[in-house]
């Protein structure tokens, strides 16, 4: 099944495979995308047998992270700074409730990357319950290239790893190495194939009630939670920082040209 975005498959009766479809834009965040996933996960919960949910993608790039074309759109279609800062208000507060969404789902959620894996796409793997990796895997968060920052990616990247790690990302802009991923928590498994993995979760989960999932997951976000406050100061601070003119004429001049704003 696709979704245009994404395409759907049942693999056996206890796993849903997703996997981003659009290897020429590098599986990069934009509406559509954040729509889809929703709809993937809502057919996830719909099927009772569904124990695991594996996110992955084909070619070299797991997810580029924002879609500076759509980004660039809401800007030259906004009406002045105040209109743009609403615009990156409204899709950055969709995509931090995907990320929720992804903690919260009572399904265990995989993400299988297999090469490059940038801003956004971090925060998709973070916020699964569990990451493999192939010695492919590269992982940046390199928004402070462009004067932007992570914000919603954060929050579910410091729980996973810790705020030391999420904190050098970030300012470092340096990309992890899989190995590099695999020490810091990034990643929890680093292989070239992740069906040994898949085997051996099934193993376990298919002998629970599939509604354990949700409780395992439901309390385990409580003792670590990610609270409407740190939504609301994700979402604001990314679109404040999304509305600077340096920043906005950065994204158009991607988007027109492929050209990136420390290009001169």
């Amino acid at each position: 099944m696709s979704h245009g975005t994404v395409r759907v498959r049942h693999q056996e009766p206890a796993v849903l495979r997703i996997t981003l479809n659009r290897p020429e834009r590098g599986n990069t965040v934009d509406s559509a995308l954040i729509a889809d996933l929703h709809a993937a996960l809502d057919g996830a919960e719909k099927a009772d047998d569904c124990r695991l949910v594996v996110l992955d993608s084909p070619g070299g790039t797991f997810c580029n992270g924002m879609d500076m074309g759509e980004a660039a759109g809401d800007i030259r279609t906004g009406a002045g700074h105040g209109r743009d800062a609403e615009r990156g208000a409204d899709s950055g507060s969709a995509f931090f409730g995907l990320l929720r969404r992804l903690t919260e789902v009572p399904r265990m959620t995989l993400a299988c990357v297999d090469g490059r894996v940038a801003g956004g796409g971090v925060g998709l793997a973070a916020a699964c319950d569990l990451v493999h990796t192939t010695e492919r895997g590269v992982f940046s968060l390199p928004e402070a290239l462009w004067g932007l920052l992570p914000c919603s990616v954060l929050p579910f990247l410091a729980r996973r790893t810790g705020a030391h790690t999420a904190g050098t990302m970030t300012l470092t802009t340096l990309p992890l190495t899989a190995q590099e991923a695999v020490h810091r928590g990034l990643a929890d498994e680093l292989s070239p194939d992740a069906g040994p993995l898949v085997r051996r979760l099934l193993s376990r989960l298919t002998k629970i009630d599939a509604r354990m999932i949700g409780e395992a997951k439901g309390y385990l976000a409580a003792l670590h939670p990610v609270t409407a406050e740190t939504e609301r100061r994700a979402v604001t601070e990314f679109a404040r920082l999304a509305a600077a003119p340096g920043v906005r004429e950065g994204m158009a001049r991607y988007a027109a040209e492929g050209r990136y704003p420390w290009e001169r």
